[in-house]
Protein backbone atom coordinates (compact mmCIF):
# COMPACT_ATOMS: atom_id res chain seq x y z
CA UNK A 1 0.00 0.00 0.00
CA UNK A 2 2.81 2.40 0.90
CA UNK A 3 4.51 1.62 -2.41
CA UNK A 4 1.24 2.31 -4.25
CA UNK A 5 0.82 5.68 -2.49
CA UNK A 6 4.44 6.54 -3.20
CA UNK A 7 3.97 5.67 -6.87
CA UNK A 8 0.87 7.87 -7.07
CA UNK A 9 2.72 10.76 -5.48
CA UNK A 10 5.62 10.41 -7.92
CA UNK A 11 3.22 10.26 -10.85
CA UNK A 12 1.40 13.37 -9.61
CA UNK A 13 4.72 15.17 -9.22
CA UNK A 14 5.76 14.20 -12.74
CA UNK A 15 2.45 15.47 -14.13
CA UNK A 16 2.81 18.70 -12.19
CA UNK A 17 6.36 19.19 -13.47
CA UNK A 18 5.23 18.45 -17.02
CA UNK A 19 2.40 20.94 -16.70
CA UNK A 20 4.84 23.50 -15.33
CA UNK A 21 7.21 22.96 -18.24
CA UNK A 22 4.38 23.06 -20.76
CA UNK A 23 3.14 26.32 -19.32
CA UNK A 24 6.52 27.83 -20.08
CA UNK A 25 6.91 26.78 -23.71
CA UNK A 26 4.74 29.74 -24.81
CA UNK A 27 3.89 28.10 -28.13
CA UNK A 28 0.16 28.71 -27.97
CA UNK A 29 -0.12 31.11 -25.04
CA UNK A 30 1.23 34.59 -24.50
CA UNK A 31 4.60 35.14 -22.87
CA UNK A 32 3.29 38.59 -21.88
CA UNK A 33 -0.12 37.76 -20.41
CA UNK A 34 -0.52 33.99 -20.43
CA UNK A 35 -3.60 34.35 -22.63
CA UNK A 36 -4.40 31.77 -25.29
CA UNK A 37 -3.14 32.88 -28.74
CA UNK A 38 -4.80 30.22 -30.88
CA UNK A 39 -8.23 31.85 -30.89
CA UNK A 40 -9.95 28.84 -29.32
CA UNK A 41 -11.29 30.91 -26.44
CA UNK A 42 -12.76 33.52 -28.78
CA UNK A 43 -9.87 35.97 -28.53
CA UNK A 44 -7.56 37.24 -31.25
CA UNK A 45 -5.82 34.39 -33.04
CA UNK A 46 -2.17 34.20 -34.09
CA UNK A 47 -0.28 31.67 -36.18
CA UNK A 48 1.35 29.64 -33.41
CA UNK A 49 2.24 26.58 -35.51
CA UNK A 50 4.09 28.31 -38.35
CA UNK A 51 6.66 25.88 -39.74
CA UNK A 52 8.75 28.23 -41.85
CA UNK A 53 8.73 29.75 -45.30
CA UNK A 54 8.31 27.52 -48.31
CA UNK A 55 10.48 28.06 -51.38
CA UNK A 56 8.46 29.55 -54.22
CA UNK A 57 8.39 27.82 -57.62
CA UNK A 58 11.82 27.82 -59.25
CA UNK A 59 13.68 29.11 -56.19
CA UNK A 60 16.55 27.70 -54.12
CA UNK A 61 17.53 28.75 -50.61
CA UNK A 62 20.76 30.68 -50.01
CA UNK A 63 21.78 31.05 -46.38
CA UNK A 64 23.12 34.54 -45.74
CA UNK A 65 26.42 35.51 -44.19
CA UNK A 66 29.48 37.70 -44.46
CA UNK A 67 31.60 37.90 -47.61
CA UNK A 68 33.99 40.18 -49.42
CA UNK A 69 32.15 42.01 -52.19
CA UNK A 70 34.48 43.13 -54.96
CA UNK A 71 37.91 41.93 -56.10
CA UNK A 72 41.52 42.14 -55.02
CA UNK A 73 42.91 41.05 -58.39
CA UNK A 74 44.31 43.46 -60.98
CA UNK A 75 41.71 45.55 -62.78
CA UNK A 76 42.81 45.34 -66.40
CA UNK A 77 39.92 47.56 -67.50
CA UNK A 78 41.00 50.23 -64.98
CA UNK A 79 37.39 50.80 -63.90
CA UNK A 80 38.26 50.71 -60.20
CA UNK A 81 34.58 50.28 -59.48
CA UNK A 82 34.73 47.08 -57.45
CA UNK A 83 37.06 47.84 -54.56
CA UNK A 84 36.75 44.98 -52.03
CA UNK A 85 34.33 45.71 -49.18
CA UNK A 86 33.12 43.36 -46.46
CA UNK A 87 29.35 42.97 -46.50
CA UNK A 88 26.70 40.91 -44.74
CA UNK A 89 23.73 39.55 -46.68
CA UNK A 90 20.56 38.16 -45.13
CA UNK A 91 19.28 34.76 -46.20
CA UNK A 92 17.17 34.76 -49.35
CA UNK A 93 15.86 32.61 -52.19
CA UNK A 94 16.97 32.90 -55.81
CA UNK A 95 16.02 31.27 -59.11
CA UNK A 96 17.85 28.06 -59.92
CA UNK A 97 18.20 29.22 -63.54
CA UNK A 98 17.71 32.39 -65.52
CA UNK A 99 14.14 33.21 -66.51
CA UNK A 100 13.58 31.28 -69.73
CA UNK A 101 11.71 32.08 -72.92
CA UNK A 102 8.82 29.78 -72.03
CA UNK A 103 8.50 31.40 -68.60
CA UNK A 104 8.31 34.82 -70.19
CA UNK A 105 5.90 33.58 -72.90
CA UNK A 106 3.55 32.47 -70.13
CA UNK A 107 3.57 36.06 -68.89
CA UNK A 108 2.93 37.47 -72.38
CA UNK A 109 0.08 35.07 -73.09
CA UNK A 110 -1.56 35.95 -69.76
CA UNK A 111 -1.33 39.67 -70.57
CA UNK A 112 -2.74 39.06 -74.03
CA UNK A 113 -5.69 37.15 -72.61
CA UNK A 114 -6.48 39.53 -69.75
CA UNK A 115 -5.64 42.82 -71.48
CA UNK A 116 -6.40 42.23 -75.17
CA UNK A 117 -4.10 44.40 -77.30
CA UNK A 118 -6.94 44.76 -79.79
CA UNK A 119 -8.55 47.15 -77.30
CA UNK A 120 -6.92 50.55 -77.58
CA UNK A 121 -6.82 51.22 -73.83
CA UNK A 122 -4.88 47.98 -73.23
CA UNK A 123 -2.68 47.99 -76.32
CA UNK A 124 0.47 49.26 -74.62
CA UNK A 125 0.22 46.84 -71.67
CA UNK A 126 0.98 43.90 -73.95
CA UNK A 127 3.24 45.63 -76.48
CA UNK A 128 5.20 47.31 -73.69
CA UNK A 129 6.03 43.88 -72.22
CA UNK A 130 7.26 42.35 -75.49
CA UNK A 131 11.02 41.63 -75.61
CA UNK A 132 12.92 43.49 -78.29
CA UNK A 133 13.73 40.72 -80.74
CA UNK A 134 15.64 43.16 -82.97
CA UNK A 135 18.53 43.11 -80.48
CA UNK A 136 19.85 40.17 -82.49
CA UNK A 137 20.39 42.24 -85.63
CA UNK A 138 23.89 43.26 -86.68
CA UNK A 139 24.63 45.41 -89.73
CA UNK A 140 27.39 42.99 -90.71
CA UNK A 141 25.90 39.78 -89.38
CA UNK A 142 23.24 37.32 -90.59
CA UNK A 143 21.12 36.78 -87.48
CA UNK A 144 17.54 36.81 -88.78
CA UNK A 145 17.11 33.23 -87.55
CA UNK A 146 17.29 34.47 -83.96
CA UNK A 147 15.19 37.57 -84.70
CA UNK A 148 12.35 35.37 -85.95
CA UNK A 149 12.67 32.28 -83.79
CA UNK A 150 14.59 32.80 -80.54
CA UNK A 151 11.69 33.98 -78.39
CA UNK A 152 8.83 31.76 -79.58
CA UNK A 153 10.19 28.65 -81.30
CA UNK A 154 9.96 25.55 -79.03
CA UNK A 155 13.60 24.75 -79.78
CA UNK A 156 14.50 27.78 -77.66
CA UNK A 157 11.88 27.36 -74.91
CA UNK A 158 14.43 26.58 -72.21
CA UNK A 159 16.95 29.20 -73.26
CA UNK A 160 17.28 32.38 -71.19
CA UNK A 161 15.04 35.23 -72.34
CA UNK A 162 16.92 38.26 -73.72
CA UNK A 163 15.86 41.58 -75.21
CA UNK A 164 14.17 42.40 -71.89
CA UNK A 165 15.01 45.71 -70.26
CA UNK A 166 15.23 46.29 -66.51
CA UNK A 167 11.73 47.79 -66.30
CA UNK A 168 10.19 44.80 -68.07
CA UNK A 169 12.05 42.40 -65.79
CA UNK A 170 10.65 44.25 -62.76
CA UNK A 171 7.09 44.10 -64.10
CA UNK A 172 7.47 40.36 -64.80
CA UNK A 173 8.53 39.89 -61.17
CA UNK A 174 5.35 41.59 -59.93
CA UNK A 175 3.20 39.45 -62.23
CA UNK A 176 4.95 36.29 -61.02
CA UNK A 177 4.32 37.23 -57.38
CA UNK A 178 0.60 37.62 -57.96
CA UNK A 179 0.16 34.45 -60.01
CA UNK A 180 2.09 32.31 -57.49
CA UNK A 181 0.13 33.65 -54.51
CA UNK A 182 -3.19 33.42 -56.33
CA UNK A 183 -2.54 29.76 -57.07
CA UNK A 184 -1.49 29.10 -53.46
CA UNK A 185 -4.80 30.50 -52.24
CA UNK A 186 -6.74 28.49 -54.81
CA UNK A 187 -4.92 25.24 -53.98
CA UNK A 188 -5.74 25.67 -50.27
CA UNK A 189 -9.38 26.54 -50.90
CA UNK A 190 -9.20 30.22 -49.98
CA UNK A 191 -10.25 31.30 -53.46
CA UNK A 192 -12.11 29.68 -56.31
CA UNK A 193 -10.18 27.88 -59.01
CA UNK A 194 -12.53 29.43 -61.56
CA UNK A 195 -11.38 32.88 -60.44
CA UNK A 196 -7.76 31.81 -60.86
CA UNK A 197 -8.33 30.53 -64.38
CA UNK A 198 -10.68 33.22 -65.68
CA UNK A 199 -9.11 36.60 -64.98
CA UNK A 200 -10.31 39.64 -66.90
CA UNK A 201 -9.14 43.25 -66.97
CA UNK A 202 -11.93 44.11 -64.53
CA UNK A 203 -11.26 41.10 -62.31
CA UNK A 204 -7.56 40.67 -61.54
CA UNK A 205 -5.89 39.32 -58.41
CA UNK A 206 -3.16 41.37 -56.75
CA UNK A 207 -1.36 40.22 -53.61
CA UNK A 208 -1.14 43.59 -51.86
CA UNK A 209 -4.73 44.43 -52.73
CA UNK A 210 -5.87 41.13 -51.25
CA UNK A 211 -3.95 41.81 -48.03
CA UNK A 212 -4.97 45.46 -47.66
CA UNK A 213 -8.45 45.55 -49.17
CA UNK A 214 -9.74 42.04 -49.88
CA UNK A 215 -13.22 43.36 -50.69
CA UNK A 216 -11.68 45.23 -53.65
CA UNK A 217 -9.68 42.33 -55.10
CA UNK A 218 -11.02 40.83 -58.33
CA UNK A 219 -12.48 44.23 -59.12
CA UNK A 220 -14.70 44.17 -56.04
CA UNK A 221 -16.79 41.30 -57.41
CA UNK A 222 -17.02 38.34 -55.03
CA UNK A 223 -18.86 35.96 -57.33
CA UNK A 224 -18.54 34.35 -60.73
CA UNK A 225 -21.47 34.94 -63.06
CA UNK A 226 -22.34 32.47 -65.79
CA UNK A 227 -25.49 32.43 -67.84
CA UNK A 228 -26.83 35.42 -65.94
CA UNK A 229 -26.56 33.82 -62.51
CA UNK A 230 -23.94 33.58 -59.81
CA UNK A 231 -22.33 30.15 -59.73
CA UNK A 232 -19.49 30.42 -57.21
CA UNK A 233 -17.81 32.76 -54.76
CA UNK A 234 -14.32 33.92 -55.72
CA UNK A 235 -13.25 34.55 -52.13
CA UNK A 236 -13.81 32.00 -49.41
CA UNK A 237 -13.42 31.96 -45.65
CA UNK A 238 -10.07 30.98 -44.21
CA UNK A 239 -10.77 27.67 -42.39
CA UNK A 240 -7.71 28.05 -40.13
CA UNK A 241 -8.49 31.50 -38.80
CA UNK A 242 -11.29 33.60 -37.37
CA UNK A 243 -10.60 36.07 -40.18
CA UNK A 244 -12.78 36.03 -43.27
CA UNK A 245 -9.73 36.38 -45.51
CA UNK A 246 -6.13 35.25 -45.27
CA UNK A 247 -4.05 37.97 -43.68
CA UNK A 248 -0.33 38.56 -43.57
CA UNK A 249 -0.21 37.14 -40.05
CA UNK A 250 -1.49 33.79 -41.34
CA UNK A 251 1.80 33.23 -43.17
CA UNK A 252 0.14 31.68 -46.22
CA UNK A 253 1.30 34.18 -48.85
CA UNK A 254 4.89 34.35 -50.08
CA UNK A 255 6.96 37.56 -50.14
CA UNK A 256 7.38 39.25 -53.50
CA UNK A 257 9.45 37.92 -56.36
CA UNK A 258 11.94 40.64 -57.31
CA UNK A 259 15.31 41.23 -58.90
CA UNK A 260 18.19 40.33 -56.58
CA UNK A 261 20.33 43.12 -55.20
CA UNK A 262 23.88 43.32 -56.47
CA UNK A 263 25.20 42.07 -53.12
CA UNK A 264 22.79 39.11 -53.13
CA UNK A 265 23.64 38.15 -56.70
CA UNK A 266 27.39 38.30 -56.12
CA UNK A 267 27.09 36.36 -52.86
CA UNK A 268 24.98 33.66 -54.55
CA UNK A 269 27.36 33.41 -57.51
CA UNK A 270 30.35 32.69 -55.25
CA UNK A 271 28.81 29.50 -53.87
CA UNK A 272 28.28 28.25 -50.30
CA UNK A 273 31.04 25.75 -49.56
CA UNK A 274 33.71 27.88 -51.16
CA UNK A 275 32.86 30.76 -48.82
CA UNK A 276 34.35 28.67 -46.02
CA UNK A 277 37.69 28.79 -47.78
CA UNK A 278 39.95 31.64 -46.67
CA UNK A 279 40.75 32.88 -50.18
CA UNK A 280 37.09 32.91 -51.19
CA UNK A 281 36.01 34.65 -48.00
CA UNK A 282 38.60 37.37 -48.56
CA UNK A 283 37.58 37.97 -52.17
CA UNK A 284 40.18 35.92 -54.00
CA UNK A 285 37.75 33.55 -55.71
CA UNK A 286 37.86 34.09 -59.45
CA UNK A 287 34.80 32.18 -60.72
CA UNK A 288 31.62 30.62 -59.28
CA UNK A 289 33.46 27.29 -59.29
CA UNK A 290 36.67 26.38 -57.45
CA UNK A 291 39.95 26.91 -59.22
CA UNK A 292 41.54 29.49 -61.49
CA UNK A 293 40.61 27.98 -64.86
CA UNK A 294 37.54 27.83 -67.09
CA UNK A 295 38.03 24.15 -67.94
CA UNK A 296 37.06 21.29 -65.66
CA UNK A 297 39.74 19.39 -63.79
CA UNK A 298 37.42 16.59 -62.67
CA UNK A 299 38.35 13.14 -63.95
CA UNK A 300 35.03 12.48 -65.70
CA UNK A 301 34.76 15.89 -67.37
CA UNK A 302 38.40 16.93 -67.60
CA UNK A 303 38.98 19.60 -70.21
CA UNK A 304 35.29 20.53 -70.63
CA UNK A 305 34.41 24.19 -70.45
CA UNK A 306 32.48 25.10 -67.30
CA UNK A 307 30.51 27.94 -68.86
CA UNK A 308 29.31 29.48 -72.12
CA UNK A 309 31.53 32.43 -73.04
CA UNK A 310 33.58 33.91 -75.87
CA UNK A 311 36.98 32.27 -75.93
CA UNK A 312 38.68 34.66 -78.35
CA UNK A 313 38.27 36.86 -81.41
CA UNK A 314 35.74 35.10 -83.62
CA UNK A 315 35.71 32.14 -81.22
CA UNK A 316 32.30 31.83 -79.52
CA UNK A 317 32.42 28.14 -78.75
CA UNK A 318 35.77 26.66 -79.57
CA UNK A 319 36.68 24.10 -82.19
CA UNK A 320 33.82 21.68 -82.85
CA UNK A 321 34.21 18.58 -80.74
CA UNK A 322 36.18 18.17 -77.54
CA UNK A 323 37.20 21.83 -77.24
CA UNK A 324 33.71 23.17 -77.93
CA UNK A 325 31.71 24.69 -75.04
CA UNK A 326 28.47 23.48 -76.61
CA UNK A 327 27.03 26.84 -77.64
CA UNK A 328 27.69 29.73 -79.98
CA UNK A 329 24.92 32.05 -78.78
CA UNK A 330 23.09 31.32 -75.53
CA UNK A 331 22.78 27.75 -74.27
CA UNK A 332 19.84 25.88 -72.81
CA UNK A 333 19.68 26.38 -69.04
CA UNK A 334 21.34 23.65 -66.95
CA UNK A 335 23.81 22.88 -69.74
CA UNK A 336 26.72 23.30 -67.32
CA UNK A 337 27.39 22.23 -63.76
CA UNK A 338 25.79 24.36 -61.01
CA UNK A 339 27.77 26.16 -58.34
CA UNK A 340 27.81 25.05 -54.70
CA UNK A 341 24.37 26.54 -54.06
CA UNK A 342 22.91 24.53 -56.96
CA UNK A 343 22.54 27.64 -59.13
CA UNK A 344 23.14 27.36 -62.85
CA UNK A 345 24.86 29.83 -65.19
CA UNK A 346 26.01 32.33 -62.56
CA UNK A 347 28.85 32.87 -65.03
CA UNK A 348 28.44 32.88 -68.79
CA UNK A 349 25.38 32.28 -70.98
CA UNK A 350 23.75 35.69 -70.31
CA UNK A 351 24.61 38.54 -68.01
CA UNK A 352 21.83 39.39 -65.57
CA UNK A 353 20.03 42.51 -64.39
CA UNK A 354 20.15 43.24 -60.67
CA UNK A 355 18.09 45.76 -58.72
CA UNK A 356 20.76 48.39 -57.97
CA UNK A 357 21.24 51.79 -59.55
CA UNK A 358 24.86 51.97 -60.69
CA UNK A 359 27.44 54.07 -58.92
CA UNK A 360 31.24 53.67 -59.27
CA UNK A 361 31.67 52.89 -55.58
CA UNK A 362 29.87 50.87 -52.92
CA UNK A 363 29.46 53.07 -49.85
CA UNK A 364 30.20 50.50 -47.16
CA UNK A 365 31.34 53.28 -44.82
CA UNK A 366 27.66 54.09 -44.33
CA UNK A 367 26.13 50.62 -44.60
CA UNK A 368 27.54 47.09 -44.71
CA UNK A 369 24.28 45.15 -44.17
CA UNK A 370 22.04 44.17 -47.10
CA UNK A 371 23.64 46.87 -49.23
CA UNK A 372 21.40 48.30 -51.96
CA UNK A 373 21.28 51.58 -53.86
CA UNK A 374 17.90 52.42 -55.36
CA UNK A 375 15.45 52.85 -52.48
CA UNK A 376 12.43 54.98 -53.36
CA UNK A 377 9.98 54.69 -50.48
CA UNK A 378 6.27 54.86 -51.25
CA UNK A 379 3.01 54.20 -49.46
CA UNK A 380 -0.50 53.18 -50.44
CA UNK A 381 -2.66 56.00 -51.78
CA UNK A 382 -5.72 56.58 -49.58
CA UNK A 383 -9.01 57.95 -50.90
CA UNK A 384 -11.15 60.56 -49.13
CA UNK A 385 -13.26 57.85 -47.52
CA UNK A 386 -10.17 56.30 -45.93
CA UNK A 387 -9.83 53.30 -48.26
CA UNK A 388 -6.81 52.31 -50.32
CA UNK A 389 -6.95 53.46 -53.93
CA UNK A 390 -7.17 50.42 -56.21
CA UNK A 391 -6.55 51.15 -59.88
CA UNK A 392 -9.34 50.35 -62.33
CA UNK A 393 -8.99 49.25 -65.93
CA UNK A 394 -9.12 52.90 -67.05
CA UNK A 395 -6.46 54.16 -64.65
CA UNK A 396 -3.33 52.47 -65.96
CA UNK A 397 -0.31 54.77 -65.86
CA UNK A 398 2.09 54.62 -68.84
CA UNK A 399 5.67 55.81 -69.18
CA UNK A 400 7.37 56.91 -72.38
CA UNK A 401 10.91 55.56 -72.27
CA UNK A 402 13.99 57.33 -73.62
CA UNK A 403 13.78 55.30 -76.84
CA UNK A 404 10.13 56.29 -77.37
CA UNK A 405 8.67 52.96 -76.30
CA UNK A 406 5.52 53.09 -74.16
CA UNK A 407 5.23 50.75 -71.18
CA UNK A 408 2.68 50.30 -68.40
CA UNK A 409 4.18 50.87 -64.96
CA UNK A 410 1.16 49.30 -63.25
CA UNK A 411 -1.91 47.27 -64.16
CA UNK A 412 -5.57 47.26 -63.05
CA UNK A 413 -6.14 45.79 -59.62
CA UNK A 414 -2.94 47.20 -58.09
CA UNK A 415 -2.91 49.70 -55.25
CA UNK A 416 -1.85 53.18 -56.35
CA UNK A 417 1.40 54.33 -54.74
CA UNK A 418 2.46 57.82 -53.66
CA UNK A 419 5.74 59.14 -52.29
CA UNK A 420 6.10 59.38 -48.54
CA UNK A 421 6.02 62.88 -47.05
CA UNK A 422 7.02 64.84 -43.98
CA UNK A 423 4.81 62.76 -41.71
CA UNK A 424 6.97 59.70 -42.35
CA UNK A 425 10.35 61.46 -42.39
CA UNK A 426 10.03 64.01 -39.59
CA UNK A 427 12.67 63.51 -36.87
CA UNK A 428 13.78 60.18 -38.29
CA UNK A 429 17.43 59.32 -37.94
CA UNK A 430 17.60 56.71 -40.75
CA UNK A 431 16.19 58.59 -43.77
CA UNK A 432 14.87 62.06 -44.56
CA UNK A 433 13.21 61.76 -47.96
CA UNK A 434 11.35 59.39 -50.25
CA UNK A 435 13.89 59.09 -53.08
CA UNK A 436 17.27 57.85 -51.80
CA UNK A 437 18.91 56.94 -55.09
CA UNK A 438 21.40 59.81 -54.68
CA UNK A 439 21.95 59.32 -50.96
CA UNK A 440 25.50 60.45 -50.09
CA UNK A 441 26.20 60.65 -53.81
CA UNK A 442 25.08 63.71 -55.71
CA UNK A 443 22.99 65.50 -53.10
CA UNK A 444 23.96 68.70 -51.32
CA UNK A 445 25.52 66.93 -48.36
CA UNK A 446 27.83 64.79 -50.47
CA UNK A 447 28.59 66.54 -53.74
CA UNK A 448 31.88 68.35 -53.88
CA UNK A 449 30.71 70.42 -56.85
CA UNK A 450 27.23 71.27 -55.63
CA UNK A 451 26.27 74.78 -56.74
CA UNK A 452 23.50 76.76 -58.40
CA UNK A 453 23.81 77.46 -62.09
CA UNK A 454 23.83 81.14 -62.89
CA UNK A 455 20.60 82.50 -64.28
CA UNK A 456 18.32 79.60 -63.30
CA UNK A 457 17.29 77.46 -60.39
CA UNK A 458 18.50 74.14 -61.77
CA UNK A 459 20.93 72.27 -59.56
CA UNK A 460 24.18 71.18 -61.12
CA UNK A 461 24.31 67.39 -61.09
CA UNK A 462 27.29 65.38 -59.96
CA UNK A 463 26.94 63.08 -62.98
CA UNK A 464 26.93 65.18 -66.14
CA UNK A 465 25.00 62.70 -68.29
CA UNK A 466 23.07 63.52 -71.50
CA UNK A 467 19.63 65.00 -70.90
CA UNK A 468 17.48 63.58 -73.69
CA UNK A 469 13.77 64.35 -73.72
CA UNK A 470 10.99 62.16 -75.08
CA UNK A 471 7.38 63.32 -74.97
CA UNK A 472 4.14 61.88 -76.29
CA UNK A 473 1.49 64.26 -77.60
CA UNK A 474 -1.62 63.38 -79.60
CA UNK A 475 -0.18 59.97 -80.36
CA UNK A 476 3.02 61.43 -81.79
CA UNK A 477 6.40 60.80 -80.15
CA UNK A 478 8.67 63.82 -79.99
CA UNK A 479 12.35 63.08 -79.38
CA UNK A 480 14.86 65.75 -78.40
CA UNK A 481 18.45 64.58 -78.29
CA UNK A 482 20.99 66.27 -76.07
CA UNK A 483 23.69 67.40 -78.50
CA UNK A 484 25.86 69.10 -75.92
CA UNK A 485 29.59 68.46 -76.17
CA UNK A 486 30.00 69.11 -72.43
CA UNK A 487 28.72 65.68 -71.32
CA UNK A 488 31.35 63.57 -69.64
CA UNK A 489 29.53 60.42 -68.46
CA UNK A 490 26.61 58.11 -69.18
CA UNK A 491 25.93 57.52 -65.47
CA UNK A 492 22.63 58.84 -64.14
CA UNK A 493 19.78 57.67 -61.92
CA UNK A 494 18.34 55.48 -64.68
CA UNK A 495 21.26 53.13 -65.28
CA UNK A 496 21.23 49.75 -63.54
CA UNK A 497 23.92 47.26 -62.66
CA UNK A 498 24.19 43.99 -64.52
CA UNK A 499 26.41 41.12 -63.43
CA UNK A 500 28.09 38.01 -64.78
CA UNK A 501 29.67 37.31 -68.14
CA UNK A 502 27.67 36.28 -71.19
CA UNK A 503 28.09 34.33 -74.41
CA UNK A 504 29.49 37.54 -75.92
CA UNK A 505 32.08 38.14 -73.15
CA UNK A 506 35.60 36.94 -72.50
CA UNK A 507 36.37 34.97 -69.33
CA UNK A 508 37.45 38.17 -67.54
CA UNK A 509 33.79 39.21 -67.09
CA UNK A 510 32.76 35.91 -65.48
CA UNK A 511 34.27 36.96 -62.16
CA UNK A 512 31.20 37.39 -59.88
CA UNK A 513 32.59 40.72 -58.63
CA UNK A 514 32.67 42.32 -62.08
CA UNK A 515 30.04 45.00 -62.51
CA UNK A 516 28.81 46.98 -65.48
CA UNK A 517 25.86 49.25 -66.13
CA UNK A 518 23.27 49.82 -68.85
CA UNK A 519 20.21 52.10 -69.21
CA UNK A 520 17.23 50.55 -67.46
CA UNK A 521 14.93 51.08 -70.46
CA UNK A 522 17.21 49.46 -73.05
CA UNK A 523 17.87 45.80 -73.86
CA UNK A 524 20.53 43.65 -75.50
CA UNK A 525 20.91 40.10 -76.82
CA UNK A 526 23.17 39.10 -73.92
CA UNK A 527 21.41 40.41 -70.78
CA UNK A 528 18.70 38.35 -69.08
CA UNK A 529 17.62 38.07 -65.46
CA UNK A 530 16.55 35.79 -62.63
CA UNK A 531 14.31 36.47 -59.64
CA UNK A 532 14.98 36.45 -55.92
CA UNK A 533 12.74 36.43 -52.85
CA UNK A 534 13.44 37.62 -49.31
CA UNK A 535 13.37 35.09 -46.47
CA UNK A 536 11.25 35.78 -43.42
CA UNK A 537 12.14 34.38 -40.02
CA UNK A 538 15.32 32.59 -39.02
CA UNK A 539 18.59 32.84 -40.91
CA UNK A 540 18.84 29.10 -41.44
CA UNK A 541 16.42 26.53 -42.85
CA UNK A 542 17.72 23.89 -40.45
CA UNK A 543 15.18 24.71 -37.76
CA UNK A 544 14.88 27.23 -34.99
CA UNK A 545 16.91 27.24 -31.81
CA UNK A 546 14.27 27.25 -29.09
CA UNK A 547 14.53 28.14 -25.45
CA UNK A 548 11.82 28.35 -22.83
Amino acid sequence: MKNFVKSCMLASLAIAMTSCNNSRDYKSNSRATGWDLSGRDGGVSYKTDYEGQEAGPGLLFVEGGTFTMGRVQDDVMHDWNNTPTQQHVQSFYIDETEVTNVMYLEYLDWLKQVFPPTEERYKNIYTGALPDTLVWRNPLGFNENMVNNYLRHPAFHNYPVVGVNWIQATEFSQWRTDRVNEKRLADKGYTSRDAYKNSTAESVFNTETYLNAPNQVYGGSDSITRGGRETDRKLRNNPDSTNVYVQRKDGELLPAYRLPTEAEWEYAALGQSSLRDYNSYRGRKKYPWDGQYTRSGDRKTIGDQRANFKQGQGDYGGIAGWSDDGADITAEVKSYEPNDYGLYDMAGNVSEWVADVYRPRVDNEYNDFNYFRGNVYTKNAITEDGKVKVLTADEVIYDTLSNGRIVARNTPGEIAQVSIGDQETYLRTQFSKSDNVNFRDGDKSSSRYYEKRSGDNEVKKMYNSPDNKVTLKDGEINRRYDGSSDRTTLIDDNVRVYKGGSWRDRAYWMDPAQRRYFPQDMATDDIGFRNAMSKVGSKSNKGRRTRN
